[in-house]
This record gives C-alpha cells, structure tokens and sequence, in this order.
C-alpha cells in the first residue's frame, strides 16, 4: 500500500509534501490572499511546475514562468535610458502590470549569483528599480536540491531567509489521482501501482530515467506504438514490457463494470493491481461505479474492496456522482460491514 497522498514531513528545507498535498497548501495560500514568497524545493520531474501551472488555472489566475537561468541581470532589472539629466530604468514587458496571477521564478538556484542578488529585491520588496509587483500578484519560486546532482548555486542565506520553503517528493496516489483525469495509459498505472519505486528514480549514467513527468511522456509514446524507453530508459522499459502479459490473465472488466456477476478476483498480486485500476477507469458514471463496486464487495478481500472503493469514489468526486455513489454504498448492508474498518471513506 501507498502512503496518503495528504502525509506530510520535515526535511533539511522545510515541510515535504505529496503533489497533492502541495497543490492542496497552494490553493489554501490562494483563497486567503497570503502573499509570502514560496520557494518549492524537489527533484527533476516531479511536477513542481506543472502544479503551480494548474493551481493557476484553477484558481482563474494568470501565470508568468520566468526561467532565471535563462535570463541576465539587465532582463529583470530593465534598460537604463535618459530622461533628461535622469537615467531612468525601464523595466521589461514581461513583467505583470495589472490583474491577478502568479509571477513564478523557475530553477531560480540554476541562476548565477548576480541573477540571484536582482531576483532577491523582487521576491522581499516586490520591486525591482522603479518596477513594482501589483498587489493581486504572488511571486513563487522553484528549484533542484543539491542531492538532485543538479547543476545549481548555494543560495545566499539572505535571499533565503525572504522565502517559505516547501518540499515536494515523488507519491504515486497523487500521480495516479493526476493521470485518472488525464487518461494515461491503464497500463501504466497498473505497472506502477505494483512498482512504485519506479515512479521516480533518477539515474546519472543514463539520459532516459523514469518519473512522473517520463511516465506521462511515455504515455503518449505508446498510443502511437512507439517505445517508451526514450522516456524512461531501457531499465524501466524492459520491466514494463514484461509486465504487460498480465494483461493476458485480466477478467473481463467490461463485463464487470456492466453488472456480470460470477467472475473471479485474481490470485496474482501484479493482476490484482491492475484489474484495480483498469475497474476504477472504467467506473466512468454512477451505474458502472456501482457495479463495480458490488462485484468487488463479493468477489474481492476486503482491503482490495477498500483500496478499489477508495479510488472510485475520489474519482466518482471529479464526475459529479460521488453523492449518490455513497448512498448507495451506505444503503447496501454487506458493502457497509466490509468497509467499516475503512469508516472515513464513507463518513469522513
């Protein structure tokens, strides 16, 4: 079993959070205004940018991703020009001038110190020169830890100290949560809900490794029939190869998620995962959730019952039906003493 996805942890930089969790502590900084910078500490391919892209789109707020590594002093502070016998100090239009958003500094300990001493009067002051941040804007920040073996500076202790410091780390719950409502291949999540050490594991030696990022790549890769090891390496995809004739032993899950009855739960562990998450895609509405969820409560034990359920009814969240799904669920006397050592699933 996982870890849930909202567990939290202390680390050498902060509070290390899941993707979700990280996502869930954003949108809570949104909805009361907070305006403290964040810097968002975690490995490559996490998915740092990729959540701070959609708290922004999910809060109807705009985004501006400035790579710092990419940029000299002179692109963030502006051009000096005369006026007069004054040189004033244009600053760049990339810059928010107006509405709301989130002014986010990507790979910020990529960046050279000089980049880094402008950025610092950005992030404690909310200006730079005779630029200022407007008040509906959030400045965020993200970066490689050093353990990454990322090709980054030492952060000065000032510009550190301007900072909330978060960490994310690699959680396949939030990654699976994530890619149920992005149709990633069910092959995959199937493969990585039985191997989760290689959701994330970074290799020096070898360009291609494996992380949500790679995995989604992947993904995408196999719906056009090419191979996936130019996304996450050869290693990963060799595993992943074999792992696909279990497909071969899956019951029919269509049929389940039409309401047949009869057929059995797989013995197989590495079957028993993917028949999980090939049911939770198909549970697409109230009548196949329910079937689904019945055939289970009679045909699975009950801890595959409470992790099949779980997913379901998160996923029944994001269609709309999660409402009448519970009711039900409650209603049926048998499903209900099965899960009542999982009682927060249904009343929490």
């Amino acid at each position: 079993m996982t870890v849930k996805a909202t567990k939290q942890a202390k680390s050498s930089v902060g509070l290390v959070h899941t993707p979700e969790a990280l996502a869930s502590s954003l949108a809570a900084i949104i909805s009361n205004d907070v305006k403290l910078s964040l810097m968002i500490w975690g490995p490559p391919g996490v998915g740092k940018s990729s959540i701070v892209a959609q708290c922004a789109s999910e809060n109807a707020l705009d985004l501006i991703d400035l790579r710092l590594s990419q940029l000299a002093p002179t692109d963030l502070r502006g051009l000096p020009v005369p006026v007069g016998n004054v040189c004033t100090w244009y600053p760049p239009e990339f810059l928010p001038r107006d509405g709301r958003g989130i002014l986010f500094l990507d790979e910020i300990n990529m960046a050279p110190p000089a980049m880094q001493g402008i950025a610092q009067q950005l992030i404690l002051d909310r200006k730079v020169g005779s630029y200022e941040v407007p008040d509906g804007w959030f400045v965020w920040a993200a970066g490689n830890r050093k353990e990454d073996k990322a090709s980054v500076f030492d952060m000065p202790a000032p510009l550190s100290n301007r900072f909330v410091h978060l960490e994310v780390q690699p959680d396949f719950d939030s990654f699976k949560f994530h890619a149920l409502k992005t149709c990633v291949d069910e092959r995959i999540l199937a493969f990585l809900a039985y191997r989760t050490n290689l959701l994330h594991q970074l290799d020096q030696r070898n360009p291609a490794w494996p992380s949500p990022r790679t995995w989604m790549m992947a993904s995408r890769l196999r719906a056009i029939g090419l191979p996936i090891s130019s996304a996450v390496g050869n290693a990963a995809a060799v595993e992943f190869d074999a792992f696909e004739s279990v497909y071969r032993k899956l019951p029919d899950l269509d049929a389940i998620a039409a309401g047949k009855r009869g057929i059995k739960f797989p013995d197989e562990p590495s079957v028993r995962y993917a028949v999980t998450i090939g049911l939770t895609i198909r549970a697409v509405d109230f009548e196949r959730a329910n079937h689904i969820v019945e055939w289970a409560s009679k045909e699975a034990p009950s801890e595959w019952l409470q992790v099949l359920a779980s997913d379901i009814l998160r996923h029944s969240r994001e269609a709309g039906f999660e409402d009448d799904l519970v009711r039900t669920l409650v209603s049926n006397r048998e499903i209900k003493e099965r899960l009542l050592a999982f009682r927060d699933l249904l009343f929490g």
